[in-house]
């Protein structure tokens, strides 16, 4: 019998975003089924709420319903408090070390794919980050000390620009980094396309003064990425 369940996994193939949304709403909801009714705490991970022109908070809530995505995980996490679930959420960014770093991986290989590597715009859109073993701990703390229906957010790094992400591996794949139109942008990325163009940056303030998480690893999302190991293939 388990302490405690930490919910971290959720299938990245976005070509079936809604199927595998889906599927994650489902086992959130299964796991929720086991543990109604006893003292063992369930952490589920979610993204970021989509928030514009500011900096989201852990008090930000996102809709009821899908809210233009159809991951729902947070929302499932939260409605599941009422059948006696301890259920909270910890809400992740990009998450780095050497090896993957979050939607620049997929950058990456599109960059690789076409001979350039793009942003859309200006490129001064956002997104947060953390590196992996910064995250870890926040997960332990959550079990411990985290309170039923509680957001927490794991963010190290408040915003980086997707212009500096495409910089960097433009100079780790040695092509050419290129603005893109909107219109443009909707061809060269496909289904990354609406990640590449979002803002999102986001803060852990809230989640540092409840918890006592305090990130503390480096490098950075770009120091890391400068050094991928995707750039040795």
């Amino acid at each position: 019998m388990s302490d405690g369940v930490i919910h971290a996994a959720f299938n990245h193939d976005f070509s079936k975003f809604a199927e595998n949304s889906e599927a994650d709403r489902r086992a959130i909801k299964a796991m929720g089924d086991v543990l109604a009714g006893s003292d063992r705490p369930l952490i589920v991970t979610s993204g970021l709420p989509l928030t514009l022109d500011r900096l989201i908070t852990e008090d930000d809530v996102p809709p009821s319903g899908s809210g233009g995505t159809p991951r729902v995980s947070e929302q499932t996490a939260i409605s599941i408090v009422a059948r006696g679930v301890r259920a909270s959420v910890v809400r992740m960014p990009q998450v780095h070390d050497r090896d993957k770093q979050g939607l620049a991986t997929y950058m990456i290989a599109l960059a690789r794919e076409k001979g350039i590597s793009a942003y859309v715009g200006t490129g001064l859109n956002r997104w947060a980050a953390v590196h992996r073993l910064d995250a870890a701990p926040l997960y332990r703390l959550a079990l411990e000390k985290g309170s039923i229906g509680a957001r927490y957010q794991a963010i190290a790094e408040e915003g980086v620009s997707v212009r500096a992400i495409a910089e960097a591996i433009a100079r780790g794949l040695k092509i050419p980094v290129v603005a893109l139109s909107p219109e443009e942008a909707a061809s060269h990325f496909g289904w990354l396309g609406f990640f590449v163009s979002m803002d999102a940056p986001a803060s852990s303030a809230l989640t540092q003064q409840r918890l006592g998480w305090h990130p503390t690893e480096k490098p950075g999302f770009i120091a890391d990425l400068e050094r991928s190991s995707a750039f040795e293939a």
